[in-house]
């Protein structure tokens, strides 16, 4: 054995450090010098703009000094976090365009759309025209251009607190009062500051891609998708989704709960029940709406399709609708659309090769559309029963649906008009489930409703599935790659939307997922997701879950529904 001891001896630091990046390459550079500034050395070879950095396994800006050997992964626009960034950063530029035009008006950024962009409305003024939007766009790119820095302070709690105090920002001040760190990190560009919960971009010369365009009486904040980082997809008609937006905002209004910091209100001054009580009769009052809808066309109907993505709440929608059609008198039949699966050699496979279930070639769709029409005939049908172990259609039930039965199909594809193309569409009813909105932190701070469904899967896979949060992060990619193909698409062939987001929902989840998600490894990747959804828990103050309905949609994941078992077929 080598004898290596008399080369081991103290020696003075190096000027340099090592950037190891994940192919094996290694840049070298001054001890101090930025991330931003080792990573101009790498080619760009039209990969997407890279925007943030892993360095060691945390998560971290640009901006980040080097001051010792590290092992680096760049972040960029294709990816979840470095879109996050990117959004993040462009709403700063907004708002400080906005204020510097707008002294006295206030900007709200409220609502994500799915093509890309997030619905903004404005307060103190009269809603912005036109032209009135160019001047605000045209300031933005002005800042583009100038290539600001993004500057990152920390600073004392209570100096933040009396900062948005004294501009007058009490949606900021009600939600830092109940913040646990004493300390807050806030960014600079010129002379503006505000708190932004997550990273930024290094300056705003990142932020080429957007563009505003006027919606009724806000207008939408555009910027690009992770699959396309460097241009916009064509805006579609938001029409059914503006309604949506306008009806939350109603029903916050209604709530007196317009932020995080509201709510927490509620719950530390015990008012939080009114709050959940309220919010679940709007629910069910929406629900009764879209019975009323379906009642209205019941002599011409004869499928309603319910789609939506993940943790969307599909199925307490399906049941409770069902419930409000019985006292209509209307007796619906579910269809199953997971027995429609083809069998599994015939299941489309991805480009990894591993089973694609949500492609809609994983469906018999001329088997289902037989079925319907044999079932709307008046006919007696056998039904297939899918068996998941053996991965093979079987025979199932044999059903006659009594004269003028309406059926109920729940699935992903329930809005594709490629599912079911031989029903006329005079007899079909689409409505497409989801958290389409949210409670946000404050006027700047969205709540993303992806994530709020993603911190509901975590704790329904744990509980029903017997899956650990490092799992359900794992696969949560894949099932959004899934959802922006085969669902996002088609929302605008729903007759009817329902917002499942409940105002109250992620402090009831709060202490349901926080213990899942301390499980995740640190040594994982999937630790810089968890460690992220932690960090925006921390916002939420909890509340007791008992006082939820036993019939609410949050029970099918927190796993307490009574509707859980309900049937009302009988042969």
């Amino acid at each position: 054995m080598m004898d290596n001891t008399q080369e081991i001896k103290f020696n003075s630091p190096r000027n340099t450090v090592e950037v190891h990046l994940p192919d094996g390459r290694v840049i070298t550079g001054p001890r101090g010098a930025t991330m931003e500034e080792f990573f101009t050395v790498l080619e760009n070879n039209d990969r997407p703009p890279i925007v943030g950095v892993v360095t060691n396994g945390k998560l971290k800006e640009l901006s980040h000094p080097v001051n010792m050997d590290v092992e680096a992964r760049p972040v960029d626009m294709s990816e979840a976090d470095g879109m996050r960034f990117y959004r993040r950063s462009l709403t700063f530029l907004l708002e400080i365009a906005f204020h510097e035009i707008f002294p006295h008006a206030i900007l709200n950024i409220d609502h994500s759309i799915s093509s890309g962009g997030y619905f903004c409305q404005v307060y103190r003024r009269s809603p912005l025209s036109k032209e009135k939007l160019e001047l605000v766009e045209d300031k933005m790119r002005e800042l583009v251009e100038q290539n600001l820095k993004f500057e990152r302070t920390k600073v004392p709690l209570e100096e933040g607190i009396k900062y948005f105090q004294l501009q007058g920002n009490k949606d900021k001040v009600r939600l830092l009062k109940h913040r646990k760190k004493d300390y807050l990190t806030l960014y600079k560009v010129n002379e503006h500051y505000d708190y932004h919960h997550g990273y930024m971009v290094p300056s705003t010369g990142y932020l080429q891609w957007f563009d505003l365009i006027p919606m009724e009486d806000g207008f939408i904040l555009r910027f690009p998708r992770r699959a396309t980082p460097t241009s916009l997809q064509p805006a579609p008609k938001y029409h059914t989704l503006l309604n949506v937006f306008q009806r939350y905002g109603a029903w916050l209004q209604r709530l007196g709960i317009d932020s995080v910091g509201a709510l927490n209100d509620a719950i530390k001054e015990g008012h939080v029940r009114k709050t959940i009580l309220v919010s679940e009769a709007l629910h069910a009052q929406h629900i009764a709406e879209i019975a009323a809808q379906i009642e209205k066309r019941s002599n011409d109907l004869r499928v309603v399709l319910i789609a939506g993505p993940s943790s969307s709440g599909k199925t307490t929608f399906s049941k409770r609708l069902t419930i409000q059609l019985l006292a209509r008198g209307i007796s619906p039949f579910p269809l199953e659309m997971d027995n429609y699966f083809v069998d599994r050699e015939e299941t489309p496979r991805e480009e990894d090769g591993s089973l694609n279930f949500e492609a809609l070639q994983a469906v018999n769709r001329e088997r289902l559309n037989s079925d319907l029409k044999g079932l709307i005939a008046g006919n007696r049908v056998q039904l297939p029963h899918y068996n998941f172990h053996r991965g093979k259609s079987e025979e199932g039930e044999i059903i006659q649906l009594r004269p003028g039965q309406i059926i109920i199909l729940e699935g992903i594809h329930g809005l594709n008009p490629d599912l079911i193309p031989t029903i006329p569409q005079e007899q079909t009813f689409r409505v497409y489930v989801s958290a389409l909105t949210q409670l946000n932190l404050d006027r700047h701070n969205r709540v993303s409703t992806t994530d709020t469904r993603l911190i509901r899967r975590i704790v329904r896979d744990y509980r029903e599935r017997g899956y650990d949060a490092l799992e359900t992060i794992n696969r949560w990619e894949s099932v959004r790659r899934g959802e922006k193909k085969f669902i996002f698409p088609y929302q605008g062939n729903a007759d009817a939307m329902f917002n499942s987001a409940l105002a109250y929902e992620l402090s009831a989840l709060k202490p349901l997922a926080e213990p899942i998600l301390r499980q995740v490894p640190h040594s994982t990747p999937e630790w810089i997701e968890a460690k992220r959804l932690l960090a925006f828990l921390e916002w939420f103050l909890p509340l007791d879950i008992e006082m939820i309905p036993d019939n609410s949609i949050l029970q099918e994941f927190i796993g307490n529904s009574n509707l859980r078992d309900f049937k009302i077929w009988e042969q």
